[in-house]
């Protein structure tokens, strides 16, 4: 390529919460002008690059979600009930009381249904934050990615409602309903792609940028039930498979995002800010992928920015 620069791929993990500091790994992006050329996500990382490929962009992305947290439709959902769960040890001996009985009440519904959040629900959500559009329709090239339960494959949507592509790319097991689509069942991307760094280059990205937002494994963990061993057991082999991706990447993003529960949505300023950081640490390295006409511009941009804080 020399000169005329690669064609870049930005691949965003899966990770709850976490990933909403891939809102400010975009905002570098935007702010310093580097071209993305082809958008791939898993899980939350497909609703944010969803978003920003249809032409959001990210100080509209945030206030979207900052609107969801303070909405209805989000303080009456099962979202926030299991947030509440994972925080009953610091309540009080009331809220814990209410809080064990809400949790034996979804793990009641979790036995007779495919998730603990309803469908309709969960597609609400999602209409939230995204127009009805095509997948082909983007500004940018978008690729959700999913797992198909029934083959076990990855599943790489490149066309159709961009909604229902989303959706698929978010459905937790155990949380989300499987989408049932043309003789497949699909879920969370994340089972297989938990970052879609070689999706990006199979869609033709030469230089892949990729943004990781789990958190590391912690030796601290409490395993006295066999939930706990479950969960544990999961985070292991996330932890192996998102490693061995990010070492496919020419670049690799890592915001600090500490021990945050994947339902830790209301610590979004803190999270943005985190990837925003995460990213301008890198942006050396991205430039290598430039045309040099346009790093100089960079380069030049930053000195007047050194010179003249404001």
């Amino acid at each position: 390529m020399g000169l005329k620069g690669k064609r870049i791929g930005l691949a965003l993990g899966g990770g709850g919460a976490r990933g909403l500091s891939h809102i400010g790994v975009l905002r570098v992006f935007e702010t310093e002008a580097i071209p993305i050329h082809v958008l791939v996500g898993t899980s939350i990382g497909a609703l944010i690059g969803a978003a920003y490929a249809i032409g959001y962009g990210t100080p509209d992305i945030e206030r979207q979600f900052q609107t969801f947290l303070e909405s209805d439709l989000f303080l009456d959902s099962a979202l926030r009930s299991i947030k509440e769960m994972q925080a009953s040890r610091k309540m009080s001996l009331s809220q814990r009381f209410q809080a064990f009985f809400k949790n034996r009440y979804l793990l009641a519904q979790a036995i007779f249904r495919p998730g603990l959040l309803q469908t309709d629900d969960f597609q609400s959500m999602i209409d939230f934050f995204l127009p009805d559009v095509g997948v082909q329709d983007t500004r940018i090239p978008f690729r959700a990615v999913a797992t198909d339960l029934v083959s076990g494959e990855p599943v790489v949507i490149s066309r159709g409602p961009i909604r229902q592509a989303v959706m698929a790319s978010c459905a937790v097991p155990g949380a989300v309903p499987p989408l049932e689509h043309e003789g497949m069942m699909l879920s969370d991307g994340g089972i297989i792609h938990m970052v879609p760094t070689d999706i990006a280059r199979q869609e033709g990205a030469q230089f892949v940028v990729a943004v990781g937002v789990t958190h590391g494994l912690l030796p601290e963990v409490e395993m006295r039930s066999a939930v706990d061993i479950y969960v544990r057991s999961a985070n292991i082999m996330s932890y192996h498979m998102e490693q061995k991706m990010l070492k496919a990447a020419d670049v690799v993003i890592k915001p600090r995002s500490g021990p945050l529960h994947w339902t830790d949505f209301d610590l979004a300023r803190e999270l943005i800010r985190e990837g925003e950081r995460a990213a301008r640490e890198k942006l050396p390295e991205i430039r290598k992928a430039l045309p040099v006409t346009r790093r100089i511009r960079m380069w030049a941009s930053y000195l007047k920015g050194a010179r003249n804080p404001s």
